[in-house]
C-alpha cells in the first residue's frame, strides 16, 4: 500500500474566525459605488470606509477601539464633490491617508488622534492632473511621500506629496482602462492588470515594460463561476495569498512555494452575508501574543466585521518562525532619491514585544511659491502702440503682491490651527 505523504506546513492549520459581535462597527452606510475597490483601508489606528454621501463624496475615520454603534453624526471626511473610489493610508505614517474620487482629484489628509469635532473638510494637499475619475491610489513601500493613482484617462501618475509634484507621468503604456495596480516590495516595479486583458511589468523611472509575457501560468486555479470581483492581499511574511471576491461570502487562502507545483490551497472561510469590500491590517497591527497572522475588515451593507486568521500553538511564548522582522513606518529613501534610481528594502522591525503606534506626526507639505517664477518677459511694442501693457503689468504686480499677503496670512492661521490642535492632542492624551 501507498502511504499519502502530507506537505510540511506551519500554516496547515490557520482558521479564521469571526470577532464577537460587539467587536463590530454597526450602522455605517457603506458606499453603494459599483466600483473595484475594496472600500475600506486600516492601520493600526484607524479603520477608514467609503460611505454614502449627499453632494459629493465622503469616507469615515473610526478609531480601532471605537467598536459597537456608530452614531449618525459621527464626523466625515469630506471635501470631494463627487464619489470617493478609493482610500489608502500612508505606510509611513498613520495619521495621513489618501482618497481617490470620481471629480478627477486626489486628496492627502491629516487625520488627528482625538476624534474631531465636525467634519474633517480640508485636505493638506489635492493633487490634480488627471482628465477623468481617479480610481486606484497606492503609495509607494519604501519612499517617503510617494504616492502613485491611476485614472480612467489610462494615465498613472506618481506624486511626491510633500511638494504637490508629479514626479512621473506614464501616459503610453496602457490603450485601455487600468483594473488594477501595485508596487513590487522594494518599489523598483509595478504590476499592472489592463482591460485589454493584459499584465505587465513596468520600470516606472524608465517608463518602460519590463515584461508582460504570460501566456503559461505557473499554476491555474478555478474559484468558481460568478463574475465578480476578486480581492487579493498577500503577505509576505508568511508567503499566503488570499482571495476575497466581492459579492462572494468566503475568503480562500493558500500558501506560494518555490517549488512546484507553487500554490498550496489551505481553507476557505465562510460566512454567510457577502461581502462589499475588505480591509486588510498590516502585519505590524496583529496581536502577536494569540498567533494572529492575518486580520481582515469584511464590509456588509450597514456594518464592518473584523474577521481573524489564527495559526494554533499551545505556548504563549513569542512564535520567532511566524513573525519575521516586518516593515515599520520608517521610509528607507526620500522621494527624489527614489526619482535619481535608488532602491531600498523597507526599514524592519520586530513584533517581540508588540507594536504601540507613535503618537500624531504631521506631514508637512512645502510646495513651491508660483510667486518666486517671474512671469516671461513681453516683447517691446513700437511707441505707436497703447499704453495698456504698462498698466497690465502694474494690475498684475498689485494682484500678485495681495495674493502673496493672502497666502502669508493663511499659512499663519494653518499654524495657529496646528498649535491648537496639538494642545488639544496633549489635553486629550492626560485625561487618558
Amino acid at each position: 500500500m501507498s502511504r499519502r505523504v502530507v506537505r510540511q506546513s506551519k500554516f496547515r492549520h490557520v482558521f479564521g474566525q469571526a470577532a464577537k459581535a460587539d467587536q463590530a462597527y454597526e450602522d455605517i452606510r457603506v458606499s453603494k459605488v459599483t466600483w473595484d475597490s475594496s472600500f475600506c483601508a486600516v492601520n493600526p489606528k484607524f479603520l477608514a470606509i467609503i460611505v454614502e454621501a449627499g453632494g459629493g463624496g465622503a469616507f469615515i475615520v473610526l478609531p480601532l477601539a471605537k467598536t459597537g454603534r456608530v452614531d449618525k453624526n459621527y464626523p466625515l471626511v469630506t471635501g470631494h464633490t463627487a464619489p470617493v473610489l478609493d482610500i489608502d493610508w500612508c505606510p509611513h505614517n498613520d495619521n495621513v491617508i489618501a482618497s481617490a474620487s470620481d471629480d478627477t482629484t486626489i486628496m492627502v489628509w491629516q487625520i488627528p488622534d482625538y476624534t474631531p469635532m465636525r467634519n474633517i473638510t480640508e485636505p493638506i494637499i489635492t493633487l490634480e492632473g488627471h482628465s477623468k475619475r481617479v480610481g486606484i491610489l497606492s503609495w509607494h513601500p519604501t519612499a517617503r511621500n510617494v504616492l502613485l493613482s491611476a485614472g480612467g484617462d489610462n494615465m498613472i501618475i506618481i506624486w511626491n506629496v510633500g511638494t504637490g509634484e508629479v514626479l512621473l507621468s506614464l501616459d503610453d503604456m496602457h490603450p485601455d482602462v487600468i483594473h488594477s495596480v501595485c508596487w513590487n516590495s522594494n518599489g523598483s516595479l509595478l504590476a499592472t492588470t489592463c482591460k485589454d486583458k493584459t499584465l505587465r511589468i513596468i520600470d516606472p523611472r524608465k517608463g518602460q515594460v519590463v515584461a508582460n509575457n504570460f501566456e503559461e501560468p505557473v499554476a491555474l486555479q478555478e474559484m468558481d463561476t460568478s463574475n465578480g470581483v476578486l480581492l487579493p492581499f498577500y503577505d509576505p511574511d508568511s508567503s499566503i495569498v488570499y482571495l476575497c471576491g466581492k459579492g462572494d461570502s468566503s475568503i480562500r487562502y493558500f500558501e506560494i512555494t518555490d517549488e512546484p507545483p507553487f500554490v498550496h490551497y489551505l481553507n476557505t472561510f465562510s460566512s454567510k452575508e457577502p461581502q462589499r469590500g475588505m480591509g486588510f491590517m498590516p502585519k505590524r497591527g496583529l496581536d502577536v501574543s494569540k498567533c494572529e497572522i492575518a486580520r481582515f475588515y469584511k464590509l456588509h451593507e450597514r456594518k464592518c466585521e473584523p474577521i481573524i486568521m489564527t495559526v494554533p500553538r499551545k505556548s504563549d511564548l513569542f512564535q520567532d518562525d511566524l513573525y519575521p522582522d516586518t516593515p515599520g513606518l520608517e521610509p528607507a529613501l526620500e522621494a527624489d532619491e527614489w526619482l535619481s534610481g535608488q532602491d531600498a528594502d523597507p526599514v524592519l522591525i520586530s513584533l517581540r514585544d508588540g507594536y504601540v503606534p507613535p503618537k500624531h506626526r504631521e506631514l508637512r507639505v512645502t510646495k513651491r511659491n508660483i510667486l518666486d517664477v517671474r512671469p516671461p518677459s513681453v516683447p517691446r511694442r513700437s511707441q505707436s502702440s497703447s499704453d495698456a501693457p504698462l498698466s497690465q503689468q502694474h494690475t498684475l504686480e498689485t494682484l500678485l503682491e495681495e495674493i502673496k499677503a493672502l497666502r502669508e496670512r493663511v499659512q499663519a492661521q494653518e499654524q495657529r490651527i496646528t498649535a491648537l490642535e496639538n494642545m488639544l492632542c496633549e489635553l486629550v492624551d492626560g485625561t487618558d
